[in-house]
């Protein structure tokens, strides 16, 4: 079933499209629509070439803006020998406060980003498709309150992970930031 266009790509429902996802974000999609039905039509799938995951060369070779891009990095630190571990998910027009909001929020003296072989074995996910829906339960997810805020460039969407690097979600930013587990947080992002 078509969802919708969103520059050239043909956006089809992620529920509809397990093999378009990683299985985490799959189940969880799965999770959220039994909770809230809308979800079913609200959450699309696109396949890319997995090349053009990166999100300067996606936006620019489907013609996409720029805005309605999000990155998600997964961010660890520790307090009291206890590992504590974020999902960070801004616009890509800016970019995660990790030195400052992140640190503050994970209440840990550093904060770095996960090596990328242990947050995608971790995660379940490939590298450059890394999305907050579908992480590990004991992942905070730090969502940057601007992704909520519908902008007018980007038609009130969010384009995201799907775990896989052939493949990216859309669903209006409002929704993401009330994605089951996500934290909205003002301040997330730096300009």
């Amino acid at each position: 079933m078509l969802l919708a266009t969103f520059g050239t790509l043909t956006w089809l429902r992620a529920v509809d499209h397990p093999d378009l996802l990683a299985p985490s974000t799959f189940a969880a999609i799965q999770a959220w629509a039994r909770i809230d039905p809308q979800i079913a039509d609200a959450v699309a799938v696109a396949q890319i070439d997995p090349d053009l995951a990166d999100t300067a060369a996606m936006t620019e070779a489907y013609g996409l803006p720029l805005a309605a891009s999000a990155n998600c990095v997964l961010v660890s630190g520790r307090r009291e020998g206890v590992e504590r571990i974020a999902a960070a998910v801004v616009r890509a027009t800016t970019r995660a406060d990790v030195n400052n909001a992140v640190k503050r929020l994970l209440d840990v003296r550093k904060a770095s980003f996960l090596p990328m072989d242990r947050a995608t074995i971790e995660s379940g996910m490939e590298y450059g498709g890394i999305t907050p829906l579908g992480l590990p339960a004991g992942y905070r997810v730090l969502v940057d309150a601007r992704i909520a805020a519908p902008d007018p460039t980007a038609d009130g969407m969010v384009i995201v992970g799907s775990g896989l690097r052939r493949s990216k979600l859309a669903l209006p930013g409002v929704l993401l930031g009330a994605a089951p587990g996500v934290e909205l947080v003002d301040g997330l992002a730096l300009a």
